[in-house]
């Protein structure tokens, strides 16, 4: 393939060591047939050894053995390029793995033995002020002094240098040291070994998020951009890969300027990038990329499906004794997330603050640095704050930071003062100032973190009205409008700027996939049935002494996700009741608490809760299949890319990771698609809906693959008017109808009666049926096109 072709869909492929290059590579005529266009790839750069996912990145210059090496991936490209597939690949540019032993990344390796005189030092964003020019590596169990005592670091030898150990820990020894005794040793070298508790003193490298295995780099250096990325480039000219998606664009010191340089070095490859938009927020314009990873798309369809049960499950919930307010949720999340995960990058970002204070000739006093600097994080409600050292600010970027401002002031009014400093100085671009322009740089990249911590990982599992809307970029809140407005908005945006971002609707870091989601949203329509196992939950919560919120988000994963096995399901909650940090912990697990959530857990995989609850889920079912379909459609045709997560093409249910990384079933897809034959004959209801859904996504991944016109870059959107709220539609092309059922519970109790849909006059077939419509003036009847099979894409004929 000599021409790079834009993606008309992509298929997400999670590669780890169990799934390499061959293993996709035996999927691929599958996928082909499915009707994608481009493999995704999870990152196939050199990881961590056994890494389940290639985020803790370890040598840039090396496609990861693990996966089959660099010949592995070409064979793969190849069998993807006999099958007309082109391949996209995840990026990392924002930080690397600090792996055990720490050998395995040579760049760090030379910083620990050399510290700042290391040729790599500038690589990675070290505070090198702090620990007297060390960089602290705060890993041990206990104290310094406590492991000396015990002997748990002893000498010894890796290639001929003289090194230290800590378990499975190496840490090369400084030149001229090593004749020292253990103590002196290791007071002369470029590292600080300390305890992990001593980690918000210490700790003075920037992170990813709070992961202290995950160290930054500083792509923004010409050098450290050039080789990190030389080996996605080769391959890129190489024709093996065809485009790249970019994690976590908000860490980086300049995303703006990052994109600018792949895109010139690339000459304009297909580039998407994994920002997280808060409800409301629009990429900037002036990124070069295409667009989004797709979770704003996420928020913006199960917006527009979400039935308007509201006030009812506001009752449900305030009954179990949960936080009636979001926003005071979110809040306190963040905050709580600010005084303890993040103290090291806060801590930072003041000192930062008070010599840009002082630059500046403005009072700021470290104490109220530290403070004020906590409550504007914790008032941020976007991932990043898009301001450039040396660019004037946006009229958007200016207003959040008064209103930040605003909100920081009002809430601490004791602060006024030193947040009127911290703002002047943050939103002061036009400085020349090292200290200033290093403080507006790192106020941003701690604002992710903040959201991500403090949000998606605290107050999503704290506050559980209805889970199926805490997504990553989701809006609890939507459920109150329950509107199809914001979906139309939001496409009709994406149509006009980002044509070609990316759409999902499940990804590796969703909190539940697609199909979770969708049977929440159809268990709100069947509030009886809702209650009726929230109930049976909470006596077996009472019987095993858990606290009634939790019992609720039990009971919603039961209904979102079953069936599940004692492993999932107890997995999940540890997970969960440890990142609501509300009586359990990561860093300080209450094992008490957790046996009797774990207790909880067993005893509801049998006994009445089982009986009452697969009786509930048959009476959901008609409902989960309608918003099942209605889901996978919108997102397979509104404006954008559409990606499948590796296996969601059937009606899979799974929870968070590492849930949604298990083996997808290939041999069974690849049999039903099969059995589909050309598509000229659709699976029935009795089928069941993994049958459906493969039928649904096939003959739209098809028809976008065949007819890039009706859905590419000049495709357009438009909404289709109907007089029944049960009718969600819209135009693509002028020639592309998608048309969905909406609150399929509320239409039983009513059917489609005289509803009609202002569709085009012409001729019309629908693609997922083969029915033919003739429509006049008056549009055509809902009960027609949508009586058998809830959903329907008509194209139109001779266009």
């Amino acid at each position: 393939m000599t021409e790079r072709r834009v993606p008309t869909s992509t298929y997400r492929l999670q590669l780890h060591a169990g799934f390499g290059f061959l293993d996709a590579a035996a999927v691929v005529p599958y996928l082909s047939r499915l009707g994608i266009s481009h493999l995704y790839l999870s990152p196939v750069l050199q990881a961590v050894a056994g890494s389940m996912h290639g985020y803790d990145v370890v040598d840039h210059s090396i496609v990861s053995t693990d996966l089959g090496g660099e010949g592995g991936l070409v064979e793969l490209a190849e069998a993807a390029h006999r099958h007309d597939l082109a391949i996209v690949v995840d990026v990392v540019p924002n930080h690397m793995a600090i792996p055990t032993p720490e050998h395995l990344n040579t760049q760090l390796w030379d910083v620990l033995r050399a510290g700042q005189g290391s040729s790599k030092a500038h690589w990675f964003d070290v505070d090198w002020d702090r620990c007297d020019g060390r960089l602290s590596l705060p890993l041990l169990d206990s104290s310094l002094d406590e492991v000396l005592e015990a002997g748990g670091i002893t000498r010894g030898q890796h290639e001929g240098e003289s090194v230290l150990r800590y378990g499975g820990h190496v840490l090369p020894v400084a030149a001229g040291s090593e004749s020292d005794d253990l103590e002196a040793l290791l007071a002369a070298q470029h590292y600080l070994l300390a305890g992990r508790r001593e980690k918000p003193e210490v700790l003075n490298y920037r992170r990813f998020f709070d992961v202290d295995t995950l160290i930054a780099i500083r792509v923004e250096r010409d050098d450290v951009f050039d080789e990190t990325h030389a080996t996605l480039f080769h391959l890129y000219d190489a024709g093996v890969l065809d485009g790249f998606r970019i994690d976590h664009p908000d860490g980086l010191a300049d995303p703006e300027r990052y994109l600018e340089r792949l895109h010139h070095r690339t000459d304009g490859a297909w580039v998407v990038v994994e920002k997280i938009l808060a409800p409301g927020e629009r990429l900037p314009p002036s990124w070069a990329c295409a667009g989004t990873t797709g979770y704003d798309a996420i928020q913006a369809i199960q917006g527009a499906l979400v039935p308007a049960v509201g006030t009812e499950l506001d009752t449900r919930w305030q009954a179990t004794g949960g936080e009636p307010s979001y926003p005071r949720t979110e809040l306190g999340s963040k905050r709580l997330v600010v005084a303890d995960l993040l103290q090291p990058e806060v801590r930072r970002l003041a000192r930062t603050a008070v010599a840009a204070a002082a630059v500046a000739h403005e009072v700021l006093a470290p104490a109220d640095a530290l403070a004020a600097l906590a409550e504007m994080l914790a008032q941020v409600d976007v991932y990043r704050a898009y301001l450039r050292p040396g660019v004037a600010a946006d009229d958007e970027a200016a207003t959040r930071l008064v209103q930040l401002g605003d909100r920081a002031r009002t809430s601490r009014p004791d602060l006024a003062d030193p947040i009127a400093v911290l703002l002047r100085l943050v939103s002061d671009t036009a400085t020349h100032d090292p200290p200033a322009q290093d403080l507006v740089i790192r106020f941003q990249q701690v604002c992710g973190p903040v959201m991500a911590k403090g949000v998606e990982d605290t107050t999503f599992y704290r506050w559980l009205r209805m889970t199926g809307l805490n997504e990553v970029g989701g809006d609890p809140l939507s459920l109150d409008a329950a509107d199809v407005e914001p979906l139309h908005d939001w496409a009709r945006h994406q149509a006009r700027h980002h044509p070609l971002g990316m759409t999902c609707l499940s990804t590796h870091d969703t909190k539940r996939n697609e199909d979770v989601r969708a049977r929440l949203l159809a268990a709100a329509e069947n509030l009886d049935g809702w209650v009726e196992v929230s109930q049976a939950v909470r006596r077996e919560a009472a019987a095993c002494d858990v606290d009634a919120p939790t019992a609720y988000l039990l009971t919603q994963t039961l209904l979102g996700a079953w069936p599940l096995d004692a492993d999932r399901l107890t997995g999940y909650l540890q997970k969960a009741i440890r990142e609501a940090k509300r009586f359990t912990t990561w860093n300080d697990p209450n094992e008490t608490y957790e046996r009797r959530v774990h207790d909880l857990a067993v005893a509801c995989l049998s006994g009445p809760v089982v009986d009452v609850l697969q009786r509930v889920l048959v009476v959901n079912e008609p409902l989960t299949r309608v918003t099942t379909l209605a889901t996978k459609l919108v997102q397979l045709t509104a404006p954008g890319v559409p990606d499948v997560y590796q296996g969601t093409e059937l009606a899979a249910p799974a929870l968070v990771d590492p849930d949604n990384r298990r083996p997808v079933d290939f041999a069974r897809r690849t049999s039903m698609l099969r059995s589909l034959g050309d598509g000229s004959t659709r699976p029935g209801h009795e089928t069941g809906l993994d049958a459906e859904k493969l039928w649904v996504t096939a003959r739209v991944l098809r028809l976008r693959r065949d007819r890039p016109e009706l859905f590419g870059r000049d495709a357009g959107y438009e909404p289709l008017v109907s007089d029944t709220p049960h009718l969600l539609g819209f135009l693509r092309a002028g020639r592309a109808a998608t048309l969905v059922t909406r609150w399929p519970g509320m239409l039983a109790r009513t059917a489609w009666g005289d509803a009609a849909v202002d569709l085009p006059a012409g001729v019309w077939t629908d693609v997922l049926t083969g029915s033919r419509y003739e429509t006049g003036p008056s549009g055509a009847m809902c009960s027609d096109m949508l009586g058998d099979l809830p959903v329907a894409l008509l194209v139109k004929e001779g266009a």
